[in-house]
């Protein structure tokens, strides 16, 4: 077991690092304003609660793992229970103290996984964690990256937004290191917009899936194509 804390002077991460295992999984999460995209079908309270879902769900798909939740802000809910580490900074500057970190405490493999993934389990995880690359990429629609798999966390840093998937491939050839990118349907359906919620409700088995039925929504046909409708 290695306990870092992540408290000194210049860090931007308040908190520490709990037990280093074979893997570290570090999940993104922010819970105000969640899923802005979505506003024009969910309220603000909805928006949050289905965040906390997808956030369970994806804490079930890594259970077994150590995992940290890296946030804004510390939040309540009974069925979370993973190590909360706190930051006010941007995405990237965030994982990439947290990469730093990991890497000055021993450099194990790190996996961030988007909170917003409600449909992979853990055989997707394992089958990840299991690759000999250097670098796993699971790629999200529209040149994203939903969950990197890091085997040596020193040898590399994260670039999110726009073609992720991309800059992450580039920064991969930059530093030498061998990329197996990881084509899953469960691990490219990130929820962001509205057209998102149908693969929701048709594919989800989890806490997200179950939440938005209960809210009302209901898959419905029209002209032969598969849409979501609020009852």
């Amino acid at each position: 077991m290695l306990h870092g804390a992540l408290t000194s002077g210049q860090s931007i991460i308040k908190g520490s690092l709990g037990r280093i295992d074979i893997m570290r999984i570090v999940i993104p999460f922010k819970k105000e304003n969640a899923k802005s995209r979505l506003s024009g079908v969910l309220t603000p309270d909805e928006r949050g609660l289905l965040a906390m879902k997808m956030l369970q769900d994806v804490l079930d798909a890594t259970d077994g793992f150590a995992v940290d939740i890296l946030t804004p802000s510390v939040f309540d809910d009974v069925r979370i229970d993973p190590h909360i580490l706190c930051s006010g900074a941007g995405l990237n500057d965030a994982l990439n103290e947290y990469l730093s970190k990991v890497a000055e405490y021993g450099c194990d493999p790190v996996m961030i996984v988007m909170a917003d993934l409600p449909l992979i389990g853990s055989q997707h995880v394992r089958e990840i964690a299991d690759s000999d690359a250097d670098l796993v990429i699971a790629p999200g629609k529209g040149g994203g990256t939903n969950i990197l798999f890091i085997k040596d966390p020193s040898r590399f840093s994260t670039d999110y937004y726009g073609t992720s998937f991309l800059d992450h491939l580039r920064i991969a050839h930059d530093n030498g290191l061998s990329v197996e990118v990881y084509d899953s349907f469960a691990a490219a359906t990130d929820i962001d917009e509205p057209d998102d919620l149908v693969e929701l409700l048709i594919h989800g088995k989890g806490d997200a899936a179950r939440a938005l039925a209960d809210i009302g929504f209901v898959v419905a046909v029209r002209d032969g194509r598969a849409e979501v409708e609020r009852l």
